[in-house]
C-alpha cells in the first residue's frame, strides 16, 4: 500500500508565507487561527487552485511534474462549502452504484439519496454528501477545510470516525481546519496554528494543551 508524506518546501501565495512543514502518512495535522489568517488559502495553494510558488511532493509524485487536475485528484480538497450544479445529487458522482453502503451509513444516509434533488438539501445534507464524494475519489492525501461546521453533534462524531478511519487505513496525510479546539484535540496528533499575519507556528502535539 503506499504510504506518502506530504511534503512542502518554501510554499508562497498571495504575499504570504513561505511555508514549510510535513505531513507524515497516515498522520492528522490540525490547523486553528482567527477567520481571515489565510488557513482556506493555505489549503486552495496546496491543492492548486490558486497562483504560488514553491515545491509541493506527496510521496514520489511532485505537483510541478504533474497535469493540475491529477494532482487535484491525488491531494483532496473538502472546502467549507461545497460545489452542487447538476440536478440530483447521483448526477455528481461518476458512478453512485459503486459507493459503499457502510460510508453512506456512516454519514447517516442510504442509497435513496442518490435521487434526490439539489434544492431539497440541507447545509448539513451537502457537508455530509460531499465528505462522501470526496473519499470516493480516493484521494491519497486530505485538505479538510470545517468538515463538521454544519453538522450536529452526533453527525460530527460520525464524520470524525469516518474520515480519521480512512486516514489510517489509507495512510493518507490529513490537514484539518477547525475553530473547535475541543475537537481538534480529539482528532489531530499535531497542531498548527495560522495567526492574522499570516505567519504559521507549529504548536506540538494536540494533546499536549488538554
Amino acid at each position: 500500500m503506499l504510504m506518502p508524506t506530504l511534503a512542502i518546501n518554501n510554499l508562497r501565495f498571495q504575499n504570504r508565507g513561505p511555508y514549510s512543514f510535513r505531513i507524515e502518512a497516515g498522520e492528522c495535522v490540525g490547523l486553528q487561527g482567527d477567520s481571515g489568517a489565510g488557513k482556506s488559502l493555505l489549503l486552495r495553494a496546496i491543492a492548486d487552485l490558486d497562483p504560488r510558488t514553491g515545491l509541493m511532493q506527496l510521496g514520489d509524485i511532485n505537483a510541478d511534474a504533474v497535469a493540475a487536475p491529477v494532482w487535484r485528484r491525488t491531494v483532496g480538497l473538502l472546502p467549507a462549502e461545497s460545489g452542487w450544479w447538476l440536478e440530483s445529487v447521483g448526477d455528481h458522482f461518476a458512478d453512485f452504484d459503486a459507493i459503499d453502503d457502510g460510508m453512506l451509513a456512516a454519514v447517516g444516509l442510504d442509497r435513496s439519496v442518490q435521487t434526490w434533488q439539489i434544492s431539497r438539501l440541507s447545509t448539513g445534507e451537502k457537508q455530509r454528501l460531499a465528505i462522501v464524494r470526496l473519499l470516493h475519489n480516493q484521494p491519497h492525501c486530505l485538505l479538510l477545510d470545517e468538515p463538521t461546521a454544519s453538522l450536529d453533534q452526533g453527525a460530527v462524531t460520525r464524520v470524525e470516525e469516518l474520515l480519521l478511519a480512512y486516514c489510517k487505513t489509507q495512510g493518507a496525510p490529513m490537514l484539518w481546519v477547525s475553530h473547535d479546539p475541543a475537537q481538534l484535540a480529539r482528532i489531530s496528533e499535531h497542531l498548527f496554528l495560522m495567526v492574522t499575519d499570516g505567519r504559521l507556528i507549529d504548536t506540538g502535539g494536540a494533546h499536549d494543551e488538554c
